[in-house]
């Protein structure tokens, strides 16, 4: 049975999982690249991101190791993804710029449908490498349908931003959610759990291993 997944997905030791102050210049705001330094190494995002994430760690073979395997878990039976706006596009209200397409160049690293939650209608745009970004404008649960019946029995990822994750968790429909925990702290942005009762709506701590980039913990919901 198809899941809905959350993975790789870093917060500070503080709790939140974007900075303040998010624009085109910030897309994670101030301060939210740093969250994501336990990935950066790993052969996993080499792999992903070639030589951008060469220049990012020094060292173009990356890293293995359980950093490495959390995030390589991440893309294993991955039949569709689902995204927030913003995570797409930096801008807001009615699309404006139909040539945005998205933060990742010519060949976005899905290869898979994606659908966009937003609130204005645009065509569905189609890449190189597979990747259909589906633009959904009736909720959360209609994304969720549609990523399931195009993920063809596959799991779905949700991958963000933090108001995406949030509205998902409140409303019980997320499996597995980990959480990779960055030894960073913010003080401010967008927290992730903050007045949520994950225990109420069933979930639990199934995994947790500590590395020297990340504490990774996953939880799961009883069914």
């Amino acid at each position: 049975m198809s899941r809905l997944r959350v993975n790789s997905f870093s917060i500070s030791i503080d709790g939140y999982g974007a900075g303040p102050s998010q624009d085109l210049a910030n897309p994670l705001g101030v301060g939210g690249p740093a969250l994501h330094n336990w990935i950066f190494g790993t052969k996993t995002f080499q792999k992903l991101h070639g030589d951008f994430a060469a220049d990012l760690i020094g060292d173009a073979a990356g890293r293995d190791g359980p950093d490495d395997d959390f995030a390589a878990r991440g893309f294993e039976n991955i039949g569709a993804w689902i995204l927030g706006r913003n995570m797409f596009a930096p801008s807001r209200g009615p699309w404006t710029d139909d040539g945005w397409k998205g933060w990742w160049g010519e060949t976005p690293p899905y290869h898979v449908p994606v659908f966009v939650l937003t609130h204005h209608a645009r065509p569905p745009l189609e890449m190189q490498g597979g990747t259909t970004f589906h633009f959904v404008t009736d909720g959360i649960h209609a994304a969720l349908a549609r990523a399931k019946e195009a993920a063809q029995g596959k799991d779905v990822r949700l991958g963000g931003g933090v108001a995406t994750i949030r509205e998902y968790l409140s409303a019980g429909l997320i499996d597995e959610l980990h959480l990779a925990i960055s030894p960073v702290l913010l003080g401010r942005g967008e927290h992730l759990l903050g007045g949520i009762d994950t225990v109420g709506l069933g979930y639990q701590c199934s995994e947790h291993v500590a590395t020297a980039h990340a504490t990774h913990g996953v939880l799961t919901k009883s069914k």
